[in-house]
């Protein structure tokens, strides 16, 4: 696996190793992960904005939550140590650790003492049981004939009733 930090569009890329067995790719503020075992390659990014309101430790928690369920972490897929991401973002070792202390607990990632942090399983039956909501949703909204806008519709209404976004 290979590993590359960015801070976005305006840094340039450079390239230096970081003394984990794949090899690392480093810039400032940012984290790429550029996966290339037995699979075509891709890359993901964890990066912070250090001009964001966000604190620096939710950002990060923030991005590899998003990154879990959305797809681009699969269970099983291990992280960088809490050290090489601190070093790497420029953060402090304890903001990172805290990052990953509130997945862990959320059950997203897990530690497994020296083999180092990986993606849940768990993780991936969460993202299960959100299609399966999901699916729900829709076949109880097409028996109540409602179409796509207006089930949306009231789906945006219940998550502003609620407070969410």
């Amino acid at each position: 696996m290979r590993w590359r930090v960015h801070c976005g569009p305006h840094r340039r890329a450079s390239t230096r190793n970081i003394g984990m067995a794949p090899a690392h790719t480093a810039t400032a503020r940012g984290l790429r992960l550029n996966h290339t075992p037995h699979e075509r390659s891709r890359t993901v990014d964890i990066g912070y904005d250090p001009a964001s309101p966000l604190s620096p430790f939710e950002q990060v928690r923030t991005r590899i939550a998003a990154m879990v369920t959305g797809g681009d972490l699969r269970a099983g897929e291990r992280l960088p140590t809490v050290r090489t991401l601190a070093s790497e973002l420029g953060l402090a070792v304890n903001t990172v650790a805290r990052s990953y202390r509130e997945l862990e607990a959320a059950g997203i990632i897990e530690t497994r003492g020296r083999q180092g942090t990986f993606v849940s399983s768990a993780a991936d039956h969460a993202d299960q049981a959100q299609r399966r909501a999901v699916a729900d949703f829709v076949r109880i909204a097409t028996d109540l004939n409602l179409g796509c806008d207006q089930a949306l519709t009231l789906v945006a209404e219940e998550f502003a009733a609620r407070g969410g976004d």
